[in-house]
């Protein structure tokens, strides 16, 4: 049985999936993208705006991540993912306020860390400015902004381009309601001046410390929030001289606290991760509709009983090696048990664990 976790920061949730062991097989740690639209699938599936792995390290870091959004595509990096990935780990492990993680991600090393208030502040990096890097065909302005105007839908557009290690356009906007929202995410996440595509942002400035934004991202379409993308939009929103270097950007699932201390430096993002359930994935939903080959304990050969073990005398009130017992009798009642445990039993037992992590979890909450 394969157990996962959904987590949710800003209303941009997630499957998670733990597989720091190196034991998921291929077929999960590697999946492929109909298994991940079929589990992102919000009627049909399990539901989530994207699936996020944490693997064994593969570099300096102590984790790695890979992140795929609902239609299947891996990600670079996401702000509000690696937000409900450092607030599983703490809950799977017992991490207290001040724990940080070095996270391997394609965009590079991501250090979240848990803060006193249950929030987690994630160094996201610098930021990526240079066309090649974001990636965009815009040309850069004076500020090294990647810039240029285009017409959809009848409006002309200004585009800031920024790379957080993902793509990123902002439009600044008069008014967020007023636009034509979904045709013009849709145009211009697939516009040719975005060869790998782009997550895209409506910008609203309300003052130099309160900023708006709606999202569209690349893979997903509209979400309620976009970590990498409330950074993008306050790097962009600094060089446009629209911002002071730290300001609130404010998405449709809430705000993130977003600073840009030092302007050849890194972006720092602090905002909310939510524990939202725990489950066990029903086998018709896994990869080609089998559940996960554990890893097998290693099992004994078949011997004789070793030198010291009576059963007539030692066994009397049961085998007590009964997988090393070849006796009809023993081999009766293993076989009994197998054939009265139903599948319904084994998602229980599977399930005990989840349980239990629950509990401590709501526990140590209630004492924080």
């Amino acid at each position: 049985m394969l157990q996962f976790s959904k987590y949710q920061g800003l209303g941009n949730d997630f499957i998670l999936v733990e597989g720091r062991d190196g034991r998921l097989p291929e077929g999960i740690s590697a999946p492929d993208s109909d298994w991940v639209r079929s589990v992102c699938d919000r009627r049909f599936g399990l539901g989530g705006d994207g699936l996020i792995l944490a693997l064994p390290p593969q570099g300096q870091g102590e984790l790695r991540m890979r992140i795929f959004n609902a239609d299947g595509s891996e990600a670079e990096m996401c702000g509000n993912g690696i937000r409900c990935l450092a607030r599983f780990l703490a809950d799977s492990d017992g991490d207290l306020p001040g724990r940080s993680w070095k996270i391997e991600t394609p965009a590079g090393l991501i250090i979240p860390e848990l803060q006193q208030d249950g929030q987690i502040r994630v160094d996201m990096g610098a930021p990526f400015l240079k066309p090649e890097m974001v990636p965009t065909h815009l040309s850069p302005d004076e500020n090294g902004l990647p810039r240029g105007e285009v017409t959809r839908e009848g409006l002309t557009l200004s585009l800031a381009a920024v790379g957080m290690g993902n793509p990123h356009v902002v439009v600044p906007v008069n008014d967020l309601e007023a636009i034509p929202f979904e045709a013009l995410g849709a145009q211009l996440e697939c516009d040719p001046l975005f060869p790998a595509k782009t997550n895209v942002h409506f910008l609203k400035v309300h003052s130099r410390q309160h900023l708006e934004i709606r999202v569209w991202e690349r893979g997903a379409g509209p979400t309620l929030a976009c970590g990498t993308g409330a950074c993008a939009t306050l790097v962009a929103a600094v060089l446009l001289g629209f911002s002071d270097n730290e300001a609130t950007v404010v998405l449709p699932g809430g705000p993130l606290g977003i600073n840009w201390p030092d302007q050849q430096g890194s972006v720092f993002m602090t905002g909310p991760a939510v524990a939202v359930f725990d489950g066990v994935m029903n086998p018709e939903l896994m990869p080609e509709g089998r559940p996960p080959e554990m890893a097998a304990e290693p099992k004994p050969s078949v011997s004789s009983n070793p030198p010291g073990l009576d059963c007539a005398n030692d066994c009397k009130e049961g085998c007590r090696q009964p997988d090393r017992c070849l006796r009809e009798e023993a081999q009766a009642r293993v076989q009994a048990f197998l054939e009265s445990t139903s599948l319904d039993s084994m998602i229980n037992l599977a399930g005990d664990s989840l349980e239990q992590r629950t509990l401590s979890r709501t526990q140590r909450d209630g004492q924080s």
